[in-house]
This record gives structure tokens, C-alpha cells and sequence, in this order.
């Protein structure tokens, strides 16, 4: 049985939030901080509860600092997320769980059962919890189940457009989102291709940098810093529907790794291959999702990006200086000189 959100969320809207973008680190010790930073006044204005530890319930949590609290809880039943929701009490839950496949997506076409319950049933149990006791969720859902241009004259795929999923991951995570988006106190929110100022195996930086062969095709993206505030500015809202959380304009694999070699390895190299030759020389068993997402919703809720290119070099321009930084504290190798 629902119950009614406001006795969770009311005080939320009493306290004052500054969201500003700095020049200079907000942490002496992470450089990568610098960027888009939430500085909060009057003390916290919500306690968030996160599912899922991986890169992004990391670096949300990381982000939100004391507001956060990064849930342990293994999800297996709607009582393992009651549970955990009546301990923490939480204003809002974000759920940042999901299965996306190792070493990637192809994965999941092979193991679609631990696909399925990670990316559908999962969302579904804890959407479950949250509507007994009128929490606010909010889902991080995927740009991924769109493929190739839309029907629209700009080929951009809109938050209301139906999905044409091909593999078992895309698959799965449009079920999630079809579920869902038919929910009242529930939010969906769309990322593509995270791009992070944090050096890690999830940013796609990392894994482009890693490639031999790269395929040089145009998407849309999510730069982690303005994502990180659009998913507060949702939960502080309690917006519900679906939005994509992907920064205005496209960006190319070739103009990343253009900035990659300017920025941060002049020495780097890699062999530009076709988008069709993917498959074909082995590198991954189906196509990958390419696509542009237009971001309508966002802006009727006054949530605005940065324009994906002006967010990219940004960035960059931080994750070379983590990367310096990182590189400076790795202690020289101990020399026997016996």
C-alpha cells in the first residue's frame, strides 16, 4: 500500500542549495575534483540512499559525501530493500545497481538470466520497497536502448520515443524503464558513455586510451560532474518520468582521443577501423549502440548541461592533471644494490 511522500521529502524544500561549477580543486587532495561541485548551506538537505557500489554509486556517493549512504545490501527480495530502507530512512533511494557484463556488454547474451535479474528485477523490488513506504526513487537507466538514428528530423531519440533494443543488456534495461515509467514517485534517468575527470576502467576515456582498434563514430554523452547534479536536482524535485541525463550536442571517439593525445599522452596510438569491421574482426559478438539523445525533459524542470564539446575539454584538462598527480605518487621501485 503507498503512503503519501511528503512526510519523507517536505522538509527537503525548506533548506537552500547552491550548485555552482569552480575553477579551482574543491579537495587538495584529488585534483580531479575541480569542475562542477554542490555546495550545501544550512547543513544537509537530503539523505540519499544508494544501491549498487560500482563507478557510478561510487562516485555519486563521493559527490554527496554525508548525504550519501552507499548501501552494502546484496538485493535478492523486496524484504532485503525493506529492510535497508526502514534502517537508513532515507529521503530519496538512487539505484545505481545493474549488470552491464565482464570483460563487456557480450556478456550478458550468454548469461541473460543474471542479465535479467540484475537489470529488470532488480529496479522492480526496489521500486516495490520504495512505493509501500512512499520513497522517492530514482533509476539510472541506459541511452543504449536506442540504435541508430530516430524518425525525427534531427535523428535524436526523445525520452518518450520507444526503444528498438538489440542485445540482451539493451534489452533488459528498456524492460526496466517500460515498468517504471508507469509509477508515480519514480524517476528514470538516461546515461550514455560516461566521460569522468577520475581516471577509471568505467570512463570511457580509460577504455578508449586502452583500444588497439577504435571505431570513430558520433554519440551523445554523460559527463559525470553535471551528472552528478542533474541526478540531485531530479531526487531534490522528486521528478518523475524519464529524462536523458546526456550533455547537449554529440561527441566523436575521434575528437576524445584527439584531446587524449593533446592533453594528457602525446605518444599515444591506435589503428581507426570502421564501425562495420567491429564484428567482423572479432571485436565484440553484436553492434554496439549508436545513437544521439535530445534531453526535452530536463529543461522543463529548469536542469540544464554543459554542451558535451565544452565539457569534454574541461574534463580532459582535469583527468590529465589526475593522471600526472597519480603518476607522481607511485613510490620508486626499491633497488637492491647488494
Amino acid at each position: 500500500m503507498r503512503q503519501d511522500s511528503s512526510r519523507h521529502l517536505g522538509p527537503i524544500s525548506n533548506r537552500y542549495v547552491h550548485i555552482a561549477f569552480k575553477t579551482e580543486p574543491s579537495d587538495g587532495t584529488n585534483p580531479a575534483r575541480t569542475g562542477l561541485a554542490l555546495d550545501f548551506y544550512r547543513g544537509p538537505c537530503m539523505k540519499i540512499l544508494i544501491f549498487g557500489k560500482g563507478f557510478i554509486g561510487q562516485r555519486c556517493a563521493d559527490a554527496w559525501r554525508d548525504e550519501a549512504v552507499l548501501s552494502d545490501v546484496f538485493v535478492l527480495t523486496k524484504d532485503d530493500a525493506a529492510r535497508e530502507i526502514a534502517r537508513v530512512k532515507p529521503d530519496v533511494v538512487l539505484n545505481a545497481a545493474g549488470v552491464r557484463g565482464v570483460p563487456n556488454v557480450d556478456w550478458c547474451d550468454t548469461h541473460q538470466m543474471e542479465t535479467i535479474c540484475g537489470n529488470t528485477v532488480l529496479p522492480l523490488l526496489l521500486a516495490d520497497a520504495c512505493q509501500d513506504v512512499g520513497v522517492y526513487l530514482l533509476h539510472i537507466g541506459s541511452g543504449c536502448i536506442f540504435y541508430g538514428d530516430s524518425p525525427h528530423p534531427d535523428k535524436a531519440w526523445r525520452e518518450h520515443d520507444f526503444g528498438n533494443p538489440l542485445p540482451t543488456y539493451s534489452r533488459t534495461k528498456w524492460a526496466a524503464d517500460l515498468a517504471l515509467s508507469t509509477l508515480l514517485n519514480v524517476g528514470i534517468a538516461r546515461i550514455r558513455m560516461p566521460i569522468d575527470a577520475v581516471p577509471s576502467p568505467g570512463n570511457l576515456i580509460d577504455k578508449l586510451a586502452s583500444f588497439e582498434k577504435v571505431i570513430d563514430v558520433e554519440n551523445s554523452v554523460t559527463v559525470i560532474d553535471d551528472m552528478v547534479s542533474v541526478f540531485y536536482q531530479l531526487m531534490l524535485k522528486k521528478a518523475e518520468g524519464v529524462f536523458h541525463a546526456t550533455n547537449p550536442g554529440t561527441v566523436r571517439h575521434r575528437d576524445i582521443l584527439a584531446l587524449y593525445e593533446e592533453l594528457v599522452d602525446p605518444e599515444h596510438t591506435n589503428e581507426w577501423i570502421e564501425n562495420e569491421q567491429l564484428v567482423a574482426l572479432g571485436l565484440a559478438v553484436k553492434d554496439r549502440s549508436n545513437n544521439f539523445l535530445a534531453s526535452e525533459r530536463l529543461n522543463t524542470f529548469g536542469i540544464h548541461m554543459r554542451p558535451a564539446q565544452k565539457a569534454l575539454r574541461d574534463t580532459m584538462n582535469r583527468y590529465a592533471l589526475a593522471k600526472r598527480t597519480m603518476q607522481q605518487a607511485v613510490p620508486e621501485p626499491i633497488v637492491n644494490r647488494q
